[in-house]
């Protein structure tokens, strides 16, 4: 079995700083990485300027795979292509190859009809600031019911109303996929997996939040590797990158071990 190419999201360990984070992927083997504009006291929050990010990348032998992420992207307006245009001028200055694209997730712009046409529009003006800079947009359907996109047969459907297939991709993350409950996968559409597991049974999926995602192991409710085999078989080649948000991953004191057993338990399961 070849190795999956598995890379490593800064939500995983978001008080390293981000030379050790680079360092700690490199250690697992990876070379692929995401960085976050999320994460107090690092970068991009804490101003570090994006040619050090750069520079750091390189002197490591990563790449950053993205940023994650432009949040409530498909609530367009002044305020978010300022904020679309700073965090595209620094991917491309970091040596980042795409964003992230974050839908509005607080029960608001759900309305059919009304969601379509505001992702639509999001799309349409975001589709040549990114082609200018030469960065993907990773569109990232979120699984919770108050999201105003859940659906990735929505999203692709929008991609394809502005002709932004050679401009977007679609994010299939496991625990939003288990949300939504759509069969759907999109192999030829998707850029980037990201993979976190649920082992709390008592937890009605309903009731699931970003707290409870912990690394795939034995217990995972999310069948990651049922996922996973099956995009790989859909001929999916994409990175698959780690993403917890709980916070006894954030807290553990020797990462390298526990990314380790769930890369090891993964590729076993396949």
């Amino acid at each position: 079995m070849t190795t999956l190419p598995f890379a490593l999201n800064h939500m995983t360990t978001p008080g390293l700083p981000i030379e050790q984070f680079f360092a700690l992927a490199r250690t697992l083997g990876m070379t692929s990485v995401e960085i976050r504009n999320d994460l107090s006291d690092n970068a991009i929050l804490d101003g570090t300027p994006a040619a050090d990010v750069a520079a750091l990348a390189g002197r490591h032998g990563v790449t950053i795979i993205s940023i994650n992420a432009l949040q409530r992207f498909n609530e367009w307006n002044e305020i978010r292509a300022a904020e679309a245009a700073h965090l595209i001028s620094y991917a491309k200055d970091c040596g980042a190859k795409a964003l992230v694209l974050v839908p509005v997730n607080d029960g608001s712009g759900q309305a059919d009809g009304e969601r379509q046409a505001n992702l639509k529009q999001a799309l349409a003006a975001l589709k040549p600031m990114l082609d200018a800079a030469g960065i993907t947009g990773l569109v990232e359907p979120l699984g919770f019911e108050i999201c105003s996109l859940r659906s990735k047969t929505e999203a692709v459907d929008a991609i394809g109303a502005v002709c932004g297939e050679s401009t977007f991709r679609i994010v299939h993350d496991t625990f939003h996929q288990h949300l939504a409950g759509e069969p759907a996968i999109y192999p030829d559409m998707t850029g980037l997996v990201h993979i976190s597991g649920v082992t709390d049974h008592n937890v009605a999926i309903a009731d699931l939040r970003d707290s409870h995602r912990v690394l795939v192991d034995q217990n995972d409710t999310l069948d990651n590797v049922g996922q996973i085999r099956r995009l790989l078989a859909a001929g999916y080649a994409g990175p698959f990158s780690f993403e917890p948000f709980a916070d006894e991953v954030h807290g553990l004191i020797d990462p390298v071990s526990a990314l380790k057993a769930s890369m090891a338990y993964i590729e076993a399961g396949l």
